[in-house]
């Protein structure tokens, strides 16, 4: 995110806090904060983007909560600071790291101050008397329209200032729904049997004369629109090809994470895009599909470049296939405690066979693909080639706010829930996963060799890297 001076825009928010949140003892140095104090910096944030905040991992399970520790928390009358007070719970009860009341007033306050324009002449550190200023500065305000986009604001203002900067968000329906639709892999806009101009009771001949048809005359167009409607054909072919994607297209809208192929007679390829609820029942399928090749085909590269992450709660039963049931896979860091994820299935007969493994990583695998590295590279699955991930290592989760303050309006919590640890324990956030050989190095051949003597598989390496 860049860093810039208080400027007059709508999509700029307060970095409100100069002192990390962080532990010390294990993401020492993760952060880096202003350290002028006579100043007030702004954080520039990409307004309600959806994509780049849930393509990390989201958490979709619910966290188990001792009833005996809960205790209900006195209603405000006003409902916008019953609403801006909820928003306050939530984020002290769920937020990844332990932020004292201090801490989060004061978010509060500075929010305050950009939205008025006006110093606050009291500086509240709990949250008693940040609602007696609150309703000081909501009973100025003499529209109900005023009112609600105040509350609205300052909610967004706390939760995006919460570190990693940007992360958090004050989410609406629509926000909400396409969170969803991106989680599951589904895009209600675009029909898959439209994009090819086929009938959905098409056959498989007819699915590949259309695709062939369409490619072909795309193919010979040079304008920057055609590159695009050819990835959109390829998906549709990707989707509708393959019987297994077929039907669960057909049945839920969701389209596949995965391709593969035979790259050489001995190595097959998997590329996985991103991680959905279906990608286990596709990883099954896709290892089935070359069952009956004999023992020669021995090698398999796992492409996880460019993997935007996607629903965690899928990765014990993913990675189980790969470690084996009940293994420790990986580690959640939550309010001063570490949280270990164990597989829920375990080895995979169709992956038996591959005794020679590289898995791809590059700078935009990131999330749910580098606790998928991390993983790997802990239980030796293969050899990790490429480059640094990009150390997005956040999991976010939506919470329900019950006080709302809008009757046509649902508002949900986007919020950082845990962030996700290393092999080595370390966080993945701002550091990422390092491969075990760069493939910038110049001698990354000669150190792959090494491990395999394969050049096969090498020349397999080569040649899916450059695409």
């Amino acid at each position: 995110m860049l860093e810039t001076k208080a400027e007059n825009t709508e999509q700029k928010v307060i970095v409100v806090n100069k002192n990390s949140f962080l532990p010390k003892n294990i993401l020492k140095s993760l952060f880096i904060f202003a350290k002028n104090k006579s100043k007030i910096f702004l954080l520039v944030l990409i307004p309600f983007l959806i994509i780049a905040g849930t393509a990390g991992g989201y958490l979709v399970g619910n966290k188990k909560i001792d009833p005996k520790k809960i205790v209900a928390p006195a209603i405000p009358k006003d409902r916008h600071i019953a609403f801006l007070s909820e928003v306050y719970d939530k984020i002290k009860e769920n937020y990844w790291d332990n932020i004292t009341d201090e801490q989060l007033t004061n978010i509060y306050v500075l929010g305050t101050e950009k939205l008025t324009g006006q110093p606050q002449s009291t500086k509240p550190k709990d949250k008693q008397s940040l609602q007696k200023m609150l309703g000081k500065i909501l009973k100025d305000l003499k529209e109900e329209e005023e009112k609600k986009q105040f509350t609205v604001s300052l909610a967004n203002i706390v939760l995006a200032n919460l570190q990693p900067f940007g992360r958090s968000r004050l989410y609406g329906q629509k926000e909400e729904t396409a969170l969803k639709n991106t989680v599951e892999n589904k895009n209600p806009e675009i029909d898959q049997y439209e994009v090819l101009g086929v009938d959905k009771k098409a056959s498989s001949e007819q699915i590949a004369q259309a695709f062939e048809k369409k490619s072909t005359e795309l193919k010979k167009e040079s304008a920057p629109e055609a590159k695009q409607e050819l990835s959109q054909l390829n998906k549709a072919f990707q989707t509708l090809s393959d019987e297994g994607n077929r039907n669960t297209y057909d049945q839920s809208g969701a389209e596949p994470t995965m391709e593969h192929r035979l790259v050489k007679p001995n190595v097959y390829y998997i590329r996985v895009d991103k991680f959905s609820p279906t990608t286990v029942q596709e990883l099954l399928r896709v290892t089935e599909k070359v069952d009956s090749k004999d023992d020669s085909l021995n090698s398999l590269i796992i492409d996880l470049r460019d993997n935007v992450g996607g629903a965690i709660d899928g990765l014990p039963y993913f990675l189980g296939p790969f470690i084996g049931m009940d293994q420790y896979a990986y580690q959640f860091y939550h309010q001063g405690e570490k949280e270990d994820f164990k597989t829920k299935i375990g080895w995979l007969p169709g992956l038996v066979r591959y005794k020679k493994v590289v898995v791809l990583i590059n700078e935009n695998t990131q999330s749910s693909a580098e606790v998928m590295a991390a993983t790997f590279k802990k239980y030796n699955v293969g050899v990790l080639v490429g480059t640094k991930t990009k150390g997005w290592g956040t999991v976010e989760k939506v919470f329900s706010i019950d006080q709302q303050i809008d009757p046509l309006e649902k508002y949900s919590l986007f919020l950082v829930h845990s962030l996700t640890l290393r092999d080595d324990g370390q966080p993945i956030e701002g550091i990422g996963v390092e491969p075990l050989i760069n493939i910038e190095g110049s001698n990354w051949e000669k150190e792959l060799n090494a491990y395999f003597n394969s050049p096969e598989l090498i020349s397999a390496v080569k040649e899916v890297w450059k695409n």
